[in-house]
């Protein structure tokens, strides 16, 4: 059967894996609150999984969840104790439940065979009453917390309404609790599955909807100059009355049908703008909300994971999550899976200490391991904290120099901060021995690489005996950033908060030279300094008040980047790049201001990297040089291109170049240029509306005067038949998409240019 592109088997595999989900969560609590109340939602959860697994016949499936069905029956009327060696078996049953929400459709009959001892040993095991233990370790009161419980503890009070179901009944499997979903639904609401592609269309649809509703605002200055000019008549008009040319009633008819025209159109576009603006800032916010899920989405194997874990170091520990119900981009969510579980564990193994050392150091004998979210200044803070033995700096610092990774002078001087900066290294560890969990140098590495792709930043906070914290910093979306907008060579570019250290002025007599670079104190730190203009390769004049600095850090050390200026904070919506330009020095992706103006995000990982290079290098250059360069270039060249950002990034690669660039939205708009200005050299694309780029090549080559001007086409059509059909129609070169990656574009435009020109 298929229900709305979507399998029956489909649907069984996702309850199948958010009913287990909900045991496994449920059944961790249950053995630390050893509370029977807490039963009935997981009693819930097997049923569901029960009634959905004989609809399509999982046979398997049906004989465990049964089992467990019966258990957990017996624990909710106390008919036997609740004890860890009961709630292993349960786990263990999930496990295979959650296990069978992987298997694809064709291969359950041999997953059934394959599963037929072990569940049928673990059935017969389930369905045996427990014994009473003979010793109870003595439980301790859990701290309070100040964000919701996990999810099953928060939900189990029992449905007023709804009996028990008992082992055998038969009746269709009730709907999900709140106990087997991540999140509460509220009253009249409903989940459906939406494919990720429709997603993203809906993400670019409404990301150019706003873009078409702010060119309204131009089309309302041209109103109000046309409402100017109206005025100017109306004088023009006075005067001629005055001499009595024309009848003063004609006048004044003719003129107020013209002004109440004028203001009823102006109104109408008021209100027009007023409400379209209204509709796709809902529509844009309406698809960002597509695309959230609750932090807690990340969080569901965290308890099950500390209780195993924790059990399997003989070490005694709970996990505490908070701000569960804190919206992250599913995408986001999805790479926070991996350095969460890497940390929980890490926490456990290296920060928590045993039963025996808390006792001692006259601590709770259960450790708190706290997983929280939140949001603040337009981020999401994950952290990950413990209240374990915490990391021995001097410890620290004596790996640093055994590993000859920082001179002894260097390591004493270094801040709390720059020391556990080396924790992210590839390959270190502290660890004493090389154990199944660590040891080996592998993972905070990869913590950190997984957060800086998405444009985050990692940080370790820190105190000897009281515990450690990870604090990740993330954008709330990948779809939306969180930017400064800096001035560098008077063009606008976004730069991800995220990134960013600080942002600073400093006066000129704050500078300094160390060893012909420059530098300056920061924040009680001497950094390097790298002009932006340089690592962009674009002219730049000199400043000659107070520098505005941006603070970038790489993994070993903090520099700055000397920008124009600073021109605010804004949410820029994230477009990634054409594929024509392929890979673009320092720019990560593009965005349309709130303006109306296009600007590029830059990839602030690629400036650090490369400022950090130039300045161990040396190899940083006068930027006055540079731009004298490029100012002694100044040929005109016309980029004929509709779209948006690869006109905006052809246009900024030439005119860093040096060249004078005008741009023309399609191959109409590109003819009716050329016949106003004089050019040295047309780039243009081949698919465009109105007139595309083979029949505008033609119309220059048929033009006596433009004939000689060459022709550069790019395209994202690389067959040789296409790149035939480009010269053939007249182009003097035809480029692909991959002429953005290196200078093959700059180098073919200076050579035409100069061929032209001799």
């Amino acid at each position: 059967m298929n229900l709305g592109g979507f399998s029956m088997f489909d649907l069984y595999k996702a309850e199948a894996e958010q009913h287990g989900r909900a045991l496994s969560d449920g059944l961790v609590a249950l053995e630390n609150a050893t509370d029977p109340s807490l039963v009935e939602p997981l009693m819930r959860a097997a049923h569901s999984i029960k009634g959905a697994a004989r609809i399509v016949g999982f046979e398997q499936v049906v004989t465990l969840a049964h089992a467990m069905e019966d258990c957990l029956v017996r624990l909710q009327r106390a008919q036997e104790p609740i004890v860890p060696a009961r709630v292993d078996q349960l786990l263990k049953g999930t496990d295979l439940l959650v296990q069978s929400a992987q298997v694809a459709e064709a291969d359950v009959p041999a997953w059934n065979t394959a599963h037929a001892a072990a569940i049928a040993d673990l059935a017969s095991r389930l369905q045996q009453p427990a014994a009473a233990p003979t010793t109870t370790m003595p439980q301790e009161p859990a701290p309070p917390t100040s964000g919701p419980a996990p999810a099953a503890p928060a939900a189990s009070a029992p449905a007023a309404a709804a009996p028990p179901p008992s082992a055998a009944s038969t009746h269709a499997a009730p709907p999900p609790t709140a106990a087997s979903t991540t999140t509460k639904p509220v009253a009249g609401e409903s989940s459906v599955m939406v494919r990720s592609r429709n997603l993203d269309r809906l993400m670019r649809l409404s990301g150019e909807g706003m873009v078409e509703a702010r060119r309204l605002e131009a089309m309302q200055a041209r109103l109000r100059a046309i409402r100017t000019r109206e005025r100017s008549l109306e004088d023009l008009f006075d005067r001629r009355r005055q001499r009595q040319d024309v009848s003063d009633l004609d006048l004044e008819q003719a003129h107020a049908a013209i002004r109440n025209e004028v203001a009823l159109l102006e109104a109408d576009l008021q209100a027009h703008l007023r409400r379209t603006e209204e509709l796709s800032t809902t529509l844009h916010h309406e698809a960002i909300d597509c695309r959230m899920r609750p932090f807690g989405d990340a969080c569901l194997t965290i308890p099950r994971t500390v209780r195993d874990l924790a059990r399997s170091l003989d070490k005694d520990a709970s996990a505490r999550l908070e701000g569960q119900s804190v919206s992250v981009d599913r995408d986001i969510l999805r790479k926070l899976e991996a350095p969460l579980t890497h940390l929980v564990r890490n926490a456990l193994d290296h920060g928590i200490e045993s039963r025996a050392e808390r006792a001692g150091s006259g601590k709770r004998a259960q450790a708190t391991l706290r997983v929280s979210a939140s949001h603040q200044a337009g981020m999401l803070v994950v952290e990950i904290a413990d209240d374990g033995r915490g990391i021995d700096l001097g410890r620290l610092r004596a790996k640093i120099i055994e590993r000859n990774l920082s001179t002894p002078e260097l390591v004493a001087r270094m801040s709390d901060r720059e020391l556990t900066d080396f924790l992210f290294l590839p390959g270190f560890s502290t660890a004493k021995a090389v154990t199944d969990l660590s040891g080996r140098g592998v993972g905070l590495d990869v913590v950190q690489t997984t957060v800086h792709e998405v444009g985050g930043s990692v940080e370790v906070q820190t105190e000897l005996g009281r515990g450690t914290t990870f604090r990740m910093r993330l954008p709330v979306t990948l779809s939306v950033l969180r930017a400064a907008i800096v001035s560098i060579g008077g063009e606008p570019y976004a730069m991800p908060l995220a990134r960013m250290e600080r942002i600073d002025r400093l006066d000129h007599d704050a500078l300094e030279h160390v060893e012909g670079r420059l530098a300056a104190r920061v924040n009680d730190e001497v950094i390097g300094l790298v002009r932006g203009d340089e690592l962009l390769g674009v002219p730049g004049d000199a400043q000659s008040g107070a520098l505005a600095v941006v603070s970038l850090r790489t993994r070993q050390r903090t520099l700055g980047v000397i920008v124009d200026g600073f021109l605010g904070e804004e949410d820029v919506v994230v477009q990634p790049l054409d594929e024509r330009l392929g890979t673009v020095p320092h720019v990560s992706s593009a965005s349309v201001r709130q303006s109306g103006e296009l600007v590029l995000i830059l990839d602030a990982d690629a400036m650090a990297i490369d400022a950090a290079r130039r300045l161990d290098e040396g190899t940083l250059r006068g930027a006055a040089a540079g731009s004298e360069d490029a100012r002694s270039r100044r040929h005109r060249v016309l980029v004929v291109e509709d779209s948006l950002t690869v006109r905006e990034v052809e246009r900024q690669m030439l005119t860093r170049a040096g060249y004078m660039v005008d741009v023309a939205v399609d191959g109409l708009d590109g003819w009716n240029a050329l016949q106003r200005e004089r050019y040295d050299l047309v780039l243009s694309d081949v698919d465009m509306p109105r007139m595309n780029g083979l029949e505008l090549v033609r119309r220059i080559r048929a033009d006596r005067k433009l004939a000689s001007v060459p022709v550069v086409m790019v395209s994202y059509k690389d067959r040789e038949e296409d790149r035939l059909a480009g010269l053939e129609a007249g182009a003097t070169a035809y480029l692909t998409k991959g002429a953005f990656h290196d200078r093959t574009l700059l180098d073919t435009v200076a050579d035409l240019i100069a061929a032209s020109a001799g």
